[in-house]
């Protein structure tokens, strides 16, 4: 048996959003928007309790931090001291109403959302748009759920920025 390798290219809609506050602040505002995700679901399912981890997951915010990583730290290897955290953002219902039509979309899901500092001192948050980086997959259920995904995104991060 032998690999076989395939590549695609896609286009994908890089999305910058601005704040005049500063990265602190947003800092604070996004993590008081959206909690860190309760991981209680997956003992449930682990313990085979599908219909109690729904229930739960069903409860929980739309959206949540699944992690987040000081990326300026890493930066300092490089001699340059900047503010930028990366956030995985989503919610695990959302991502099972995806990759139940395309696993490959979970490539995705969680959506990595950076905050950074420029060097001039702006703030921004940075992000891939959902429906083009789920778009690749050309599946209208995917799309569907990646379109409403993209609004509420937007909503809270632009929230968290003014």
């Amino acid at each position: 048996m032998t690999s076989q390798l395939t590549s695609t290219t896609v286009t994908v809609e890089h999305v910058t959003l601005s704040s005049t506050k500063s990265l602190e602040a947003v800092q604070s505002a996004l993590e008081a928007s959206v909690p860190a995700i309760d991981l209680d679901d997956a003992k449930l399912l682990k313990a085979g309790d599908v219909d109690e981890a729904r229930g739960l997951l069903e409860r929980q915010a739309p959206l949540s931090i699944f992690g987040s990583r000081d990326h300026g730290d890493v930066l300092l290897t490089a001699g340059l001291s900047r503010k930028a955290i990366q956030y995985d953002i989503g919610n695990p219902l959302t991502a099972a109403s995806m990759t139940r039509h395309n696993v490959s979309a979970a490539l995705y899901a969680p959506i990595r959302v950076l905050l950074r500092e420029d060097a001039a001192g702006g703030v921004a948050f940075g992000y891939d748009r959902p429906a083009s980086t789920f778009g690749q997959y050309s599946n209208p259920p995917v799309d569907a759920v990646a379109r409403k995904l993209d609004g509420l995104l937007r909503s809270v991060l632009a929230a968290v920025a003014e």
